[in-house]
């Protein structure tokens, strides 16, 4: 009879240890988790730009409407054919339409201003054929030889091929976090677990430098948050 009141004595006992025990995880758990590194991973790409918009802009100025007009038509076939022949296609090329200004009809006109009329006119090319425009931007001259008084508005170079490199770069800015995590595990005598949050920084696309707007500097930094075990 003696051990059979023991029994349940017995099982008591080893409840409250399995409870301690419990309380005991539960505590260190918290502890642990209250322990924690916060890391930024960068990742960096220089691309070449795959797209380009080139104005070409010019301005005519004149007493007679029809004789500006026709310079302009004679303007725009100079361009048009110095593109053509040089390998840009015509679905590439458009011709904007001209804004006109008409001096005789505004009575707040200049003096300065001795014309009745000015034009001014825009060819864009936008393509995929960054070095051929380029190298076109670099013999412009010609047109001035065919007597078109262009100038050039801002070339914009363009990078569209962000989702082809992705998920490589978000890949090496995530090492890079982990990296920096473990070296700071490491000094401070802890073990790095596992991740508690992780976010995607924004992608940027800017120019390397003002020189060379055609050259673009990718960039991403993502922010970990690891947990520290001892």
């Amino acid at each position: 009879m003696k051990q059979l009141k023991f029994i349940p004595a017995l099982l008591i006992a080893l409840a409250l240890v399995i409870v301690g025990l419990t309380l005991k995880a539960g505590i260190d758990n918290i502890a642990f988790r209250d322990r924690e590194v916060t890391v930024k991973g960068l990742a960096e790409r220089e691309v070449e730009a795959n797209l380009v918009t080139w104005p070409i802009t010019y301005s005519l100025a004149g007493n007679d409407l029809q004789g500006v007009y026709d310079q302009m038509s004679r303007n725009n076939d100079i361009i048009v054919k110095f593109l053509t022949s040089n390998g840009i296609s015509t679905d590439e090329i458009s011709v904007n339409p001209p804004d006109t200004y008409d001096a005789a009809s505004n009575r707040y006109r200049s003096d300065a201003f001795s014309y009745n009329y000015s034009i001014n006119c825009t060819v864009t090319v936008t393509t995929t054929k960054v070095d051929k425009v380029r190298e076109l931007l670099r013999r412009q001259a010609e047109l001035l030889k065919q007597g078109v008084p262009f100038s050039n508005s801002y070339i914009n170079y363009q990078f569209t091929g962000l989702n082809s490199i992705k998920p490589e770069m978000i890949a090496e800015a995530t090492k890079n976090a982990r990296a920096a995590a473990t070296q700071f595990a490491a000094d401070s005598d802890s073990r790095l677990g596992k991740i508690k949050t992780a976010t995607q920084g924004q992608f940027s696309i800017d120019d390397s430098d003002s020189s060379t707007p055609f050259i673009k500097k990718v960039r991403v930094v993502s922010t970990i948050v690891y947990y520290l075990e001892d």
